[in-house]
Order: structure tokens, then sequence, then C-alpha cells
């Protein structure tokens, strides 16, 4: 069986600088002033990959731009207008493409900002973390609580409609209390969007190396627990595990993921799931960033390429859009992947016997039950 190439797919750019690295951060990202970033190399070397990888998907439409790092706003507007203005030279942007800039409170300068949203940025995703300055410097964060905030009501003056914050919780040493009152200043703010999320212990971080101690398991759920109480109360749906929205404002670039469409990622370490001559290929970046540079100039950028199986398809579609509360189309899955229906039926029918999925308005998802176990329902889904 192949697949139909689809009619449009999402673009993520990686810009991997920052002025610190976090305690908790396992992203692809290096420590570097602004002084000493490369900027101009990079951004040469980011317009030859989006040249050439676009080539091949010139007929199609890109519906979302995610631009992450690092901290992209260290980069200058100047820089990020040249990224936006070869994007709408080398592919086909929709009108109502959604354009979204990482960015730290740490490195926000209003003249700048205002810059970004002339260049086309249209979508703010704020790095908050924590609204306690306590909590910020044991993260490592080189922001404090007033930035953050100053960040948000100042983005929002200046005239950006779509704000995203992300916002952790089981801190170090964190209290119930003070997880709650994160969250009810999170909602008092002019956001439409908050990433709610859990801080985990990832390899390769100092936190691994070197363990803080977070709350106990009880007490991380009664701070979500109480978190999606107040998010609901004041708007904020859930509609994937960590992703809360205000109405029509869910995350056009990360619903790409979710549910399993194509995407091209660009810059050092990026990833991509390409949909091609009737199967799916998946392509893995150089991560260093001047071994980056330099490969894109001899067209040995690409160091992972390879098909995805009809077996491996079903354990990624299953992986992303059972995190969403509405779940998956059957016409989705026929559409996307190479997934016979009748193979996946029998083990569908027996997840939702033992009440860990349901059929609702045409989709299949978790229940409210399977919500809470997502890893095991997944890994039924594992090739053998």
């Amino acid at each position: 069986m192949s697949i139909q190439s689809p009619q449009s797919f999402s673009l993520y750019i990686h810009l991997p600088w920052c002025l610190h690295k976090c305690a908790y951060c396992d992203f692809n990202s290096h420590a570097s002033t602004t002084e000493n970033l490369p900027e101009q190399q990079y951004l040469q070397a980011l317009l030859h990959d989006l040249q050439l990888a676009c080539e091949p998907l010139k007929d199609r439409q890109v519906r979302s731009i995610f631009i992450g790092g690092g901290t992209p706003s260290l980069f200058s507007a100047e820089a990020i207008h040249q990224l936006l203005t070869a994007c709408h030279t080398y592919t086909h942007l929709a009108d109502n493409c959604e354009i979204t800039l990482e960015t730290n409170p740490g490195t926000f300068e209003i003249s700048k900002f205002k810059q970004f949203l002339s260049a086309g940025i249209n979508r703010l995703s704020i790095g908050v973390q924590s609204f306690n300055d306590k909590y910020l410097q044991a993260l490592g964060r080189i922001h404090d609580a007033q930035n953050a905030l100053n960040a948000i009501q100042t983005a929002s003056a200046i005239g950006f409609c779509n704000i995203n914050i992300d916002l952790m919780f089981g801190l170090p040493n964190q209290t119930l209390k003070d997880a709650i009152n994160e969250v009810q200043l999170a909602v008092q703010q002019p956001v439409q969007h908050i990433s709610y999320y859990q801080l985990t212990l990832e390899p390769n971080t100092v936190f691994h190396r070197y363990p803080p101690p977070l709350p106990n398991s009880d007490t991380q759920s009664e701070m979500q627990f109480a978190a999606q109480t107040i998010l609901h109360d004041a708007g904020f749906s859930r509609y994937e595990v960590s992703a809360y929205a205000q109405r029509d404002a869910h995350c056009r670039h990360n619903m790409a993921y979710w549910q399993y469409h194509d995407y091209l990622g660009i810059g050092a370490g990026a990833h991509s799931k390409i949909t091609l001559n009737g199967s799916i290929t998946r392509q893995q970046r150089t991560r260093q960033p001047e071994s980056y540079m330099h490969a894109v100039s001899t067209h040995t950028h690409i160091v992972k390429q390879s098909h995805i199986s009809p077996v491996e398809q079903l354990f990624e579609f299953m992986l992303n859009n059972l995190r969403l509360t509405q779940g998956f189309e059957r016409q989705q899955l026929h559409n996307l992947t190479q997934i016979d229906w009748h193979e996946i039926e029998p083990m569908l029918v027996q997840l939702m016997d033992e009440g860990l999925m349901e059929y609702h308005q045409s989709h299949y998802r978790a229940s409210s039950l399977g919500y809470r176990f997502l890893d095991h329902i997944t890994e039924r889904f594992l090739p053998n």
C-alpha cells in the first residue's frame, strides 16, 4: 500500500544558541554570548538547506513555521526577516500560516520584538517555566519573575495576539501551594495558550547527574489536577497531554506532529518526516552547529535517512495521536500511513473492552482512565 503525498507540510527551523544552558535541558542547545553568535554564517547555511530541502516539496503548502532552539530571539530581527523572506521565496506559505518564535523573557527587547512582529512572526512561545524567583534560580534560568510578566504584557501591548507560555510543575522543593499560585497567576495574563508540563530528569543533563529534591508523585498528581481545574475554569481547554488553549488558539505546528502530518526540519540536529513517492522517510541533520554549517556547503548535512515501515508507522501514529484528547479518525490513519485497518482493529476493540480507549463522535481516543496510562496503551502497538 502506498500513501498519497500530502498537500501541505510544516516547517521547523532550529537556532541552537542560548545565553545559558539550563540544568534540566536536553535540547540541542549551546551557550553563547550575542557577540560570539555566528549569525550570518549560520543564516546562510539555513537558507541553503531550505532551498535544497524544499525543491521536492515546492508544490505543497506550508501550514506552519516554528523557529525553535536554543533561544531564537538572540538572533537579530533582520536575520529573522531574511529567514522568513527565504521561506516565502522557496516555499508556498498558506495565507493563514502560523509562524512561531520561541523566546526567553531574559532576552526581551521591545524594539526588537516590534520588528519580529513586522517581519511576520504572529505567535510567540515564551519560556516562562515559573513565576517564582526561587524556582527559576533552581532551574538555572537567566530571567526573574518580573522579567516574565513584563515580557508577556509588553508582547501583548505591541500587538502579539497569539501568545503561549511554558510553565513547569514538580520543580525542586516546590510546594502544592506554590504550584497553584503559579497557574492562578498564569491565567491572569494576556495569553491564549499554556503549555503545562512536569519537570523530568532527562539523561545528559546536570539534573540527571545531580538529581534535585523533587515533590513526591502524589504531590505532583495533586499539582496537575489542581492546575487542570484552574485552567478549565479560566477558559483553557486541554487538547493534548500538556497543552491548554483558549478557543481557536491550538498550536497548529504541534498539532502537525501529533496528527502525524509531514514536517521538514532544517538547522543543526533537526529531524524531518516527509512522505514522498508513496512512502514515509525520516531524516536527521548534523547535530553540532559548526559541523552543520560546513556540511551544508558540501551537501552532506543529512546524516541519517530511513524509510518507516508500516509497523513502525503504527506505533508512531498511536504515540502521537493518542496524546490528543480528541484522538483520531479511521480515515486519518488510512490517509497518512500504510497500515491495514483490519490488522489493528482487534487491538482497538481489546483496548476498548479494557476501558482504556473509547469511540466518540467518529474518533478513537484514550478514555479518562487510559489518558492516565498512555505509555501502557502505546506500548501495545510497539513492533514485535
